[in-house]
């Protein structure tokens, strides 16, 4: 796994991904993905209904690379050059279960993709650019206390759960890692090896 390897829109890298800023050019995938309804199924039942909301979304992430020095990013399969979803790092400032301007991780896949995978391991180099590249103290996470795939994926790439809140009258699951944890994980994992 590696940074920053080719241009200014690739910021990282897996075996089988790159990772690099959500583009303009990203609309009709970005539709697809957010237009299903089962994609949403636990994110507030809101999928998109139009271009314009993704131009939007997308727009709004390219601020926040501009403003945060970080966003969400593309997921482009490395054999095919295909768009997989997004994952990655936020820089969140509303207030949200008593905690702002926090490090929120994240991913959404389309639903053609789901089980291979691609959320762990594209969430998990995210969390290596938030501690070793950004060198953040602290990555949070949420999810719908229903969504067993993304709470396993938390947990899988680390995340400790901390305890439940409301979001928006969704109840959810709240996590987080501390760089101090992720670095001890890290050379434990090293060691063994």
């Amino acid at each position: 796994m590696s940074f920053q390897a080719y241009n200014d829109n690739i910021k990282a890298e897996t075996d089988r991904f790159l990772l690099r800023e959500l583009l303009p050019t990203d609309v009709e995938e970005m539709f697809e993905l957010d237009s299903d309804p089962e994609v949403h199924n636990y994110l507030g039942n809101k999928p998109v209904t139009n271009r314009e909301q993704v131009i939007k979304i997308i727009n709004l992430v390219r601020q926040q690379y501009i403003d945060n020095g970080i966003g969400r990013w593309a997921i482009i399969d490395k054999k095919t050059n295909e768009f997989i979803g997004w994952t990655g790092l936020k820089l969140e400032t509303k207030l949200t279960n008593n905690h702002q301007n926090y490090y929120d991780i994240g991913y959404r896949i389309r639903r053609k993709f789901w089980g291979q995978g691609i959320a762990s391991e594209t969430a998990m180099i995210s969390l290596d650019y938030a501690f070793n590249t950004l060198q953040v103290k602290e990555v949070f996470a949420s999810a719908h206390i229903d969504n067993v795939g993304s709470n396993k994926i938390l947990q899988k790439i680390g995340m400790n759960l901390i305890e439940t809140f409301y979001y928006e009258d969704i109840k959810c699951n709240w996590y987080s890692l501390e760089r101090s944890e992720y670095e001890r994980r890290k050379a434990l994992i090293n060691h063994n090896n």
